[in-house]
């Protein structure tokens, strides 16, 4: 059985997703559960050409969310660049719920942006009754920003519109680890770090032999991961701004799946080092090592339920499920009894659901478990699908997944209705990340 792990670890290495800077979305389920709203090109008032489609980026946000549906340019029946110009009625008739609409002038230091989130329904009853703008003005804001942060600006509007028209916070601004492969590279194996739609990509290491299971510190300023680089397994730790990085373990046998604790103070982690793969946690400040498992079984894949409690991938039942491990008392409860067989379980930002891979006639899927309730619900459809990854909203989860053939980044939003695929046209990439807010 431990051989079986071990294989199994080595072999995640080398399957990878294709990936490049800027992710495509291919709609596969739920659109049409989604709420109709618009964001209007923004009127540009400098010379040339507009340096950044801000309108796009919004669009491109609020559709990737799963919770609406924006109306291409060919479906607008206009393109206001202020509430003023607004024609509610033809809006309204196509069922729209909200429009953005906004301007972009060149200014010093940059550009300054205005834009406004306007209700179409309470905008069409109060200009029927000559009401004024502030009774469906849902928010209006005026920035000026520098050319390099017009994209980054745009996520941020993104993040205001999600959470007025949801309330709930927007999940935007963040961003995604992940181990790309790149085999005509010196270098094949590379971590990597991109916003949350795959551009401004950026490298933190490159090497010749496997990376594996970035993890993301809760202030989303380190990166730990598990590297081959000196031939085996070894946990790191890496800032992403300084690029200065910090040896955690590196025992003899298995280091890996590092997981922060939600202080970012302690990492848990797997080790062989006393024969069996265990679980154990480490003080990141002073590398202080604390045994939390001891089974004659494999146990796995680490995840924090809360701060004095853990989640894992056992198979001291006999096939792989979850379990979880009071750290005080060292008390573990089963938590996983549908499907045959279950692991990689990470917990929801709200702290009542499991997220996992579940096996079902054979087929690996992702699916989300009611940890009150104990129901789960399956909510990818792929025969292998793996390393999921919730956003910090609790909103969608990212995961890998085969589309035509090979291996692509997928979304599932956690309460099934919308799926899509972000397929890429080169190299390869595993293990995404999704990180905290870092706004």
């Amino acid at each position: 059985m431990l051989k079986r792990l071990i294989l199994l670890f080595l072999s995640f290495t080398l399957i990878g997703s294709p990936a490049h800077a800027a992710l495509d979305l291919v709609l596969t389920g739920g659109i049409d559960s989604a709420r109709p709203v618009a964001v209007a090109p923004f009127k540009w008032t400098g010379g040339g050409q507009l340096p950044q489609d801000v309108a796009d980026v919004i669009s491109s946000d609020l559709l990737r969310s799963g919770k609406f549906k924006p109306l291409t340019r060919q479906q607008m029946p206009q393109t206001p660049s202020n509430s003023g110009e607004i024609d509610f009625a033809p809006w309204a008739s196509q069922g729209v719920e909200a429009v953005v609409v906004g301007s972009i002038e060149p200014a010093a230091g940059g550009y300054q942006i205005r834009f406004e989130l306007v209700d179409v329904l309470k905008g069409q009853a109060l200009k029927s009754m000559g009401g004024d703008a502030n009774g469906y003005v849902l928010d209006s804001r005026t920035a000026t920003v520098p050319a390099a942060q017009l994209r980054q600006f745009a996520h941020r509007i993104s993040d205001i519109v999600y959470e007025r028209l949801t309330g709930e916070r927007g999940a935007f601004l963040t961003r995604l680890a992940y181990v790309a492969i790149d085999r005509s590279s010196q270098y094949p194996y590379q971590l990597r770090i991109s916003d949350y739609d795959g551009y401004n990509e950026k490298t933190l290491l490159r090497s010749r032999e496997p990376l594996m299971s970035p993890s993301w510190s809760p202030d989303g300023s380190k990166v730990a991961y598990v590297s081959f680089e000196n031939q085996h397994s070894e946990i790191y730790v890496q800032d992403i701004y300084s690029q200065q990085r910090s040896l955690m373990t590196s025992f003899r046998g298995i280091n890996g799946a590092p997981k922060w604790s939600p202080d970012g103070r302690r990492l848990a982690v797997v080790l062989s080092k006393d024969g069996q793969p265990d679980i154990y946690i480490i003080d990141v400040g002073s590398k202080q090592l604390t045994r939390v498992t001891e089974s004659r079984s494999i146990d796995t894949e680490p995840a924090w339920l809360d701060p004095q409690t853990l989640i894992f991938t056992s198979e001291r039942g006999g096939k792989p499920q979850i379990y979880s491990v009071n750290l005080a008392s060292g008390m573990t409860r089963r938590m996983t009894w549908e499907g045959e067989s279950n692991q990689g379980a990470s917990v929801t930002p709200d702290g009542k659901s499991m997220v996992l891979v579940t096996r079902v006639q054979g087929q690996y899927r992702i699916a989300r478990q009611d940890l009150e309730s104990g129901g789960m619900m399956v909510l990818s459809q792929s025969a292998l699908d793996e390393s999921p990854s919730v956003a910090p909203n609790g909103s969608m989860i990212i995961y890998t997944t085969i589309y035509q053939g090979k291996k692509s980044l997928a979304l599932v939003s956690t309460d099934g209705r919308f799926r899509a695929v972000l397929p890429t046209s080169t190299g390869e990439v595993r293990a995404p990340a999704w990180s905290p807010f870092l706004n």
